[in-house]
């Protein structure tokens, strides 16, 4: 089979490898028909992941079709159509059964396996351990291009911002950061009733977006967007939930200055390096900060939400690629303001 294969930072190849196969068996093999590209693999194309050796496959994200079954299997067959998602888990350990599977101790101490301890779904097949407990059944009627989305970047938005912030009907909301997972935070907040919902970003092209996604108001990242937030709460106070989406020391200092007192921060950006946050500030506010990896266990709430046209998933697909084109989707989400992207889908060639 052909899968990408990371060779060190900067390095990457669209190559011949062995065919993925049933190891143990709680293992399923799934044909990748449909994957996308997360920041993570980018991340760990500039040597920012030092688990990730040179010979490992990338990708976390997929819906295919499962090809082999192992013995103990006995929740899915070959044929079946699934999503498979950034996290695996064994369901039983402490950790699973706190609802944390994202810290799997049978895993190997994270969910997040795929393209970072094992092989992952950038490729034409996939092997899934401890299939029962980490696969879904996508439901008819949903689309590859809404479930793979499904895989990861919803249930970040939704868990990591929305869940986490505690966002609440008539809350008022802002969104730091509206790429793919800040996006998601905005399709996903206005489930919970929120009044108003601010999207905060310096590329126009994503604050559009954030409008068409369901903010009801978008400010362009400068001097003057934290004032132009304020403006719009109670009493210039801010916002109950400030939801950050991107990374950066910076956004996330602009999200701790537009949370009222007694508010929350939601960071569900990925930082590489140490912020240093107002703690004076955030204290007499008594504003809480949230953090932490997705443990993708709403998939099944976001996959009813989908196939209920409740969440327009497919939205969040802005470039169409095949896996013999895989580098032109690396280069164009790599430089999605450039080409004014959001996620990529990346499909097998149709048969000739």
């Amino acid at each position: 089979m052909k899968a990408l294969v990371y060779h060190g930072p900067g390095r990457k190849a669209w190559e011949d490898v062995p065919d993925a196969a049933v190891q143990e068996p709680t293992d399923v093999v799934v044909r990748v028909d449909t994957t996308t590209i997360c920041g993570t693999d980018l991340h760990i194309l500039h040597g920012d992941v030092a688990a990730v050796t040179d010979g490992r496959i990338l990708g976390h994200e997929a819906v295919g079709t499962v090809t082999a079954v192992g013995e103990a299997v006995k929740g899915f067959a070959a044929g079946d159509r699934v999503l498979v998602p950034a996290i695996t888990k064994c369901g039983r350990c402490s950790y699973c059964q706190r609802g944390m599977p994202s810290h799997c101790q049978t895993v190997g101490g994270i969910g997040w396996i795929f393209g970072h301890l094992i092989d992952g779904t950038q490729a034409e097949f996939v092997r899934v351990p401890y299939a029962d407990t980490s696969l879904y059944a996508v439901p008819e009627g949903v689309t590859d291009q809404q479930a793979i989305f499904l895989a990861d970047a919803l249930p970040t938005g939704y868990e990591v911002g929305v869940l986490a912030g505690e966002v609440r009907p008539g809350a008022a909301v802002a969104v730091v950061g509206a790429g793919a997972v800040g996006l998601a935070a905005i399709l996903t907040t206005g489930l919970w009733g929120a009044s108003r919902v601010i999207a905060i970003d310096s590329n126009k092209f994503r604050l559009e977006k954030a409008l068409e996604f369901g903010a009801t108001d978008a400010f362009e990242a400068g001097p003057g967007a934290v004032d132009d937030v304020l403006a719009l709460t109670d009493g210039e106070q801010g916002v109950d939930v400030a939801i950050e989406a991107v990374g950066y020391p910076q956004t996330l200092l602009t999200a701790a200055s537009l949370v009222r007192p007694g508010g929350t921060i939601a960071n569900i950006g990925v930082h590489g390096v140490p912020v240093e946050l107002p703690m004076q500030d955030m204290w007499i506010k008594n504003v809480r900060l949230t953090m932490g990896l997705v443990d993708t266990v709403s998939i099944p709430t976001l996959l009813k939400m989908v196939a209920g046209g409740r969440i327009p998933a497919e939205k969040m697909g802005t470039h169409s690629f095949t896996f013999d084109q895989i580098d032109e989707a690396y280069e164009v989400f790599g430089n999605a303001a450039a080409h004014a992207a959001l996620k990529v889908v990346i499909t097998p060639a149709p048969a000739p």
